[in-house]
């Protein structure tokens, strides 16, 4: 008699086909792609504002622009990318996604000759940071058999720290040789290779032998068919989606992690600079959580896959917690890399979790389920937190504004405590 799944034992060295290996690669490739994107208006917005005369301002207009467009693309791509379908027909709603994206950025290298058309090229990079996420994110959760999910979405949520880490050296390369504008080409440069080899990776033949290899090894199909649709009218997505409790409360519990982090990384250059380190070194520490970043999301999505979803979490919350109020004790440069680098051990790891968490819950809608959640959480948190934080800071100090945003991350274990386990621990 065949064992049941929930009762076998899982390997914790990952296996998987060769095929969703290479997706894994190609999807940490547009997350890459995605964190440099982020990265890159922080890094030339002195010289906009330069050429353009803006003021502070106008200048934080663009980043307004820029997350409107961001709720837009994530509730659109991710809704529809489960009435196009799910599995292999997810790669045609990801590729128009990323397209945008690369076509923004050649644009504002060639058409940005004044400050409203930049304003208005913020639009469409803000709309493919949004749609291309939650259907990156369910492409590869669905190219992954379901007992490696976690380490699945873990290894390619690691193209965050890392683009955060190398997006400075970067655009100081580009820079050194060209413009501002010649930045924005970071963009297709990176992501015409990426959307070639998907396009090439993501077909219905490829995704047979993905299932089929899972199946002759026993174990668990990422859903029970190649592709499906939901039928019904066009919010059917939508409505499935929010009908499950976890999709709800991940909204909140995301929303929490990203004020949070919003908070810490906005002053956090001004916190450094404070303790007399040159503007160069602070920007420069201000980004080493993403060398330990990498670790912290294989290793807690890893967990997951064997301990549960909730119980990964659940550490995750007291462990951002901790340190975050770790940095009120930042002195200087090495207590800095100290408490940076734990911090990164933690930063990033929630969201893959949560993401598998969601794929877990609601696979035939899960684009649509992220899309929510990374439209609401991350387009509210950005337009809220750092303007809460700045008036804490101004009004009582790092030290006060430090213990807030542990108090917030803590409140995290409200709506976890309402979500349901997905995973049995092994």
């Amino acid at each position: 008699m065949t064992e049941p799944a929930a009762l076998r034992r899982v390997s914790w060295v990952p296996r998987a086909h060769p095929l969703s290996w290479a997706t894994l690669a190609v999807t940490t490739g547009a997350i890459l792609m995605t964190a440099v994107d982020g990265g890159i208006l922080p890094a030339v917005l002195p010289a906009i504002q330069a050429e353009f005369g803006l003021t502070t301002g106008q200048a934080g207009l663009t980043n307004s622009v820029f997350f409107a467009g961001l709720i837009v693309g994530a509730l659109l791509f991710g809704w529809a990318s489960d009435r196009i379908g799910t599995g292999y027909r997810r790669t045609w709603t990801w590729n128009v996604a990323m397209a945008i994206g690369i076509l923004g950025g050649a644009a504002t290298f060639g058409f940005a000759g004044s400050f409203a058309a930049f304003l208005l090229l913020r639009i469409p990079m803000g709309i493919s940071r949004g749609g291309s996420e939650p259907v990156n994110v369910a492409l590869v959760g669905e190219w992954w058999p379901k007992e490696h999910r976690g380490f699945a979405i873990g290894v390619h949520h690691t193209g965050f720290p890392l683009g955060q880490f190398v997006t400075g050296a970067l655009i100081a390369a580009v820079l050194g040789v060209a413009g501002w504008r010649e930045a924005f080409l970071l963009i297709p440069l990176l992501g015409i290779p990426v959307i070639l080899a998907q396009a090439f990776i993501g077909t219905r033949r490829n995704q047979e032998r993905v299932y089929d290899w899972i199946d002759g090894r026993g174990l668990t199909r990422p859903q029970p068919e190649l592709s499906s649709r939901l039928s019904g009218g066009a919010l059917a997505p939508v409505r499935e989606a929010l009908r499950h409790a976890n999709v709800r409360w991940s909204v909140v519990l995301i929303f929490l992690f990203l004020w949070a982090e919003a908070g810490a990384v906005t002053f956090l250059t001004t916190q450094l600079v404070g303790t007399g380190m040159g503007l160069g070194e602070a920007a420069f520490l201000s980004g080493v959580s993403g060398l330990t970043g990498w670790i912290g999301q294989i290793v807690w999505g890893t967990w997951s896959d064997h301990a549960g979803r909730k119980f990964a979490i659940r550490f995750l919350v007291i462990g951002w917690a901790v340190t975050l109020l770790a940095m009120i004790g930042i002195a200087g440069a090495v207590s800095a890399w100290i408490v940076l680098l734990a911090w990164g051990l933690f930063r990033n790891a929630p969201f893959p979790v949560v993401y598998a968490l969601l794929i877990d819950s609601v696979p035939r809608s899960a684009g649509t389920a992220m899309g929510i959640m990374i439209g609401l959480a991350l387009g509210v948190s950005g337009v809220l937190a750092a303007a809460v934080s700045g008036l804490v800071i101004d009004a009582f100090g790092f030290g006060v504004h430090y213990v807030l945003l542990a108090v917030i991350c803590l409140l995290g274990l409200i709506p976890l405590a309402r979500m349901t386990e997905t995973v049995e621990p092994r």
